[in-house]
């Protein structure tokens, strides 16, 4: 048995983790399956990896100098790899992060001494609020400071190319068929692709991507569709731009998974085989799940197990939270029945440029109480009819102001799958409605509580 030689410290520990064969999830399967399980890496992912790079490539060109303080925007994993090395090589960290990551991850980055600021996950990137423009911001603002730019930084890359991929290719004995990979930044599977591509050009490269993200229609029609982009659950992967370190020439195809579909294979890869790992692992096996008509006998295929599932407590692996959003299946009624019995179920917006007196005529005409508002067809906010009462009375001259200065949080989002009891406890009087989406036919819909009663009642 070969043991790991001493470290000199925890950065050493980097890399080398294991390759382990799946096996009830894929009992059906031509194929044999086998996950790259980066949870054994120190900061538990394989964002590890690409952080020690970056900082090293950024010492040795002067971009980060001794004592300096390194600020960037992460989803929490980068932050974490980043984190480990700055207190190995004395350096400061600040992160930004957006308030849709797990409470885990950022108590895990302050664990490590960082400080970490939390952004609106819901605004365009170049907002001055999105944790990219914070941390673009503190980086001209604190003197001897660096940003990585996880995205744009082509070492994160380049440490998949020198790393990841030699490793899968020599513990496959180059066997290796497919490549399956969860895709955020991009530098795991454009790296590691690349390797692989290489070394057999004949190697498939799967991405996966998320609904409310750019990359499948991007890479299958070459056009960047704003009206793609949308909130969703899922982290770690999808994006709302196209970072420079996602190679579409290296990426075979994109496959994109429902949140509720990655949040259950999340679960189901502890349950059965063994292997507590997050997200973006779900999403990636979920992804595989749906492509697997494709393998055929002797294909061996490798899917990147990004990070741990202990970052997702108060998540996926919360009956509460899964319960909450719609991805644990009841008996009874499902707001795809509510959809279905709803005659008025089609969505009306109305753009945040718009009067407040023409969000009046329009609702007033509709018979609606409640409208959610767009910006260039993405929801952004909403209106309510309680709310433009006080408004208007208060000051009725504000009908020539526009939506987007009085307009209210945007409605949530559901699975159309979420059973009738989520639905109505998530409908208060702050918030009077929610929009269930069907992504897999792309459509959206509003239920409110009328449309419940309406329901139960019948």
């Amino acid at each position: 048995m070969a043991f790991r030689k001493a470290s000199n410290n925890i950065l050493e520990t980097i890399g080398n983790t294991p390759l382990v064969r799946i096996n009830n999830l894929t009992k059906d399967f031509k194929a044999t399956v086998y996950a790259k399980v980066e949870t054994f890496n120190p900061g538990n992912s394989i964002k590890d990896r690409m952080a020690l790079k970056m900082i090293e490539d950024a010492e040795k060109d002067g971009r980060l100098k001794p004592g300096g303080t390194i600020i960037e925007g992460t989803s929490g994993n980068t932050g974490m790899g980043l984190a480990i090395a700055a207190i190995i090589k004395g350096y400061k960290c600040i992160f930004t992060t957006t308030d849709k990551q797990s409470k885990e991850k950022v108590d895990a980055l302050r664990a490590f001494g960082a400080d970490v600021i939390v952004c609106p996950t819901n605004v365009e990137p170049e907002d001055p609020r999105s944790y990219y423009s914070v941390s673009s911001r503190l980086v001209a603002e604190v003197p001897n400071s660096w940003k990585p730019n996880q995205y744009d930084n082509l070492s994160n890359s380049q440490a998949h190319y020198e790393q990841t991929g030699p490793e899968i290719w020599e513990q496959t004995e180059g066997k290796i068929t497919h490549l399956v990979v969860g895709v955020g930044t991009g530098g795991t599977i454009t790296g590691t692709g690349k390797y692989l591509k290489e070394k057999n050009p004949n190697i498939k490269v799967w991405g996966i991507d998320t609904y409310g993200s750019v990359f499948k229609k991007f890479k299958e029609t070459g056009e960047f569709d704003k009206n793609e982009i949308y909130p969703y659950i899922t982290e770690g992967i999808g994006e709302d731009f196209l970072p420079e370190n996602v190679d579409f020439n290296v990426i075979d195809r994109f496959e994109k998974v429902t949140d509720k579909d990655a949040a259950i294979m999340t679960r189901e890869i502890t349950k059965r085989e063994g292997i507590f790992a997050g997200n973006s692992a779900g999403s990636a096996m979920a992804g595989l799940m749906q492509l697997k008509g494709e393998l055929k006998e002797g294909d061996m295929v490798v899917v990147i197990f990004h990070d741990h599932g202990t970052r997702y407590l108060g998540k996926m692996f919360n009956d509460e939270w899964m319960m909450e959003k719609g991805f644990f299946d009841k008996k009874g009624l499902v707001a795809k029945d509510l959809v279905n019995n709803n005659t008025n179920g089609k969505l009306i917006t109305i753009e945040s440029s718009d009067t407040i007196g023409n969000a009046v005529k329009l609702m007033n005409k509709m018979d609606i109480s409640q409208i959610p508002v767009t910006n260039d067809k993405r929801i952004v906010g909403s209106l309510n009819e309680s709310l433009l009462y006080a408004k208007i009375v208060a000051n009725p001259d504000i009908k020539n102001q526009k939506v987007e200065t009085i307009m209210q949080a945007a409605f949530p989002f559901v699975d159309i799958s979420a059973p009738v009891d989520s639905l109505s406890a998530m409908i208060t009087d702050n918030n009077p409605a929610v929009l269930v989406r069907d992504f897999k036919l792309d459509n959206t819909y509003i239920i409110t509580r009328h449309d419940i009663i309406n329901a139960l009642t019948k």
